[in-house]
């Protein structure tokens, strides 16, 4: 998820690109056939107006059931500069759109000069208002969040995560029904297209964060007739072979790459929650105190165990921004410095969601075939423990997808620089959930049809997120008039 926040930065020089300054003709109609979208004030925002999209759960049976996705809508606060629709497509899997808009939508209106009625949308399962919901039916224990990961034993051992890991798979394709054999990113490219259609839209302008950048270049490489400008705001790897499953694995380097920024505001004198007296300390630090609570986890108040796995989990929470350092480090010291029960707040959510588990979980293991060969997980943990210490061999741990019962229904599509150059990329360097080099590989495949701008800052989100007014710029002048630098940048 994009965490909002602002704070200064560079410089911005901008060039014109090849791609088209021309405003957009208004929202028609909806033509004849196509779904509709009945607009009403949102309950808890009436600025906003929410409407449900009906979609099919299969679209080879376009008659068969259906599925409703709950979509939101900010209209332009100037419509005489109107030119289109903007869809914001959030990350995940499992990420709301709606969610989205309501934190991000009233900033993208005002930076892009109301250019764009902004619209967003929950994907199938994820369960807005009026949505259609996704359930496993899973057991209580396996939704708390570091066993739904699959952080191995503290010697490495896997035995646990593969019985969990049938476990899901077993209850997904038990409970899980239709609706859960949909949750694939092909489903989602076709029902923003339906979406696309129902908002009367000849072309839909994107911006897509984390998970959703790999939604939004499916989109605009199937349909590069219906895609106008398009944002793609912490990318990963779009290689078939690498999809899902390498998005995990990457973020072992993802982690490493931002560490030293917690490290240093750690060790920083003068920090009332300083960990270490210098940054290079912090690490041997932690991952002692990990390996102490692998031993002998402490308590909450409420009953709930500080485990070494707990405490590695809230680091990769933490990381994604900075605003989670001091509570992180507040949990370590009174981990480290006390005992007893731990009086202060544990930094993770205890649970996910029955809903959230079945999203994240059917999306990445209907959307490709994983490997199922046990003993290559178990040689590939014991090697990235060794490799990446702070992950602790998760990133390439066995998921669900080993056990999963069903083929995945289509093939992933192939990112090329086959289209219109009308997409800019937009990049933290030290994203601990889709790292600087992996975005490199997105960038890579589209070619000419992209351009990058890197943002020296860490966390995951960069779009009016972690206040580098210089990336920002660069996409607040794109969206409003289609211009993009030159070449790549890098935003200091």
């Amino acid at each position: 998820m994009t965490n909002q926040r602002t704070r200064k930065s560079i410089l911005f020089a901008l060039a014109t690109s090849a791609v088209a300054a021309t405003l957009a003709a208004p929202a028609q109609a909806a033509p004849a056939g196509a779904p509709s979208l009945r607009w009403k004030p949102c309950a808890d925002a009436p600025a906003r107006e929410c409407a449900d999209l009906s979609v099919p759960v299969d679209y080879r049976a376009p008659d068969g059931p259906r599925a409703n996705l709950a979509v939101s809508r900010l209209r332009t606060d100037h419509p005489e500069a109107r030119r289109g629709t903007l869809l914001l497509i959030p990350g995940g899997p499992g990420g709301s759109g709606v969610s989205l808009l309501e934190r991000k939508g009233a900033d993208i209106r005002e930076k892009t000069g109301g250019a764009y009625d902004v619209v967003s949308f929950d994907p199938r399962g994820v369960g807005g208002h009026g949505s259609s919901l996704a359930d496993c039916g899973l057991d209580k224990d396996d939704l708390e969040i570091s066993h739904f990961i699959p952080w191995p034993g503290p010697d490495g051992d896997i035995s646990e995560n593969v019985v969990r890991a049938r476990r899901i798979a077993d209850a997904c394709a038990r409970d899980g029904g239709p609706l859960l054999r949909s949750f694939t990113t092909a489903n989602e490219v076709r029902d923003i297209d339906l979406l696309r259609q129902a908002l009367g839209e000849r072309k839909l302008s994107v911006y897509g964060v984390s998970y959703g950048t790999y939604v939004a270049a499916q989109y605009a490489q199937k349909h590069p007739d219906r895609t106008d400008r398009v944002v793609l705001d912490s990318s990963g790897d779009p290689d078939p072979a690498r999809v899902a499953r390498g998005w995990l694995a990457n973020m072992a380097v993802g982690v490493e790459d931002r560490f030293p920024d917690f490290a240093k505001w750690a060790s920083a004198p003068g920090n009332p929650d300083r960990l270490a007296d210098t940054p290079v300390a912090v690490q041997p630090m932690f991952l002692a105190l990990a390996a102490k609570l692998d031993a002998s986890p402490r308590t909450f108040a409420d009953g709930h165990q500080l485990t070494g796995n707990r405490l590695r989990m809230g680091l990769l929470q933490t990381l994604t921004s900075r605003e989670g350092f001091a509570p992180l480090a507040k949990l370590i010291r009174a981990a480290r410095d006390t005992t007893g029960e731990l009086t202060v707040p544990d930094v993770l959510p205890l649970a996910v969601s029955q809903h959230d588990a079945a999203v994240r979980t059917a999306t990445i293991c209907n959307d490709v075939a994983w490997p199922k060969s046990l003993p290559a997980y178990r040689r590939a943990v014991a090697a990235d423990r060794v490799r990446h210490p702070l992950t602790a061999g998760m990133p390439v741990g066995v998921m669900p997808c080993a056990f999963w019962k069903d083929e995945p229904a289509d093939k992933p599509g192939r990112i090329t620089s086959q289209g219109p150059s009308n997409i800019l990329m937009l990049q933290n360097l030290r994203d601990p959930n889709t790292p600087h080099s992996g975005a490199l590989k997105m960038r890579a495949a589209l070619g000419e049809r992209a351009r990058l701008v890197s943002v020296d800052s860490g966390g995951h989100g960069a779009y009016l997120a972690n206040g580098n007014a210089c990336g920002d710029a660069a996409v607040s002048e794109f969206l409003k008039t289609g211009q993009r630098p030159a070449e790549d940048i890098v935003c200091h």
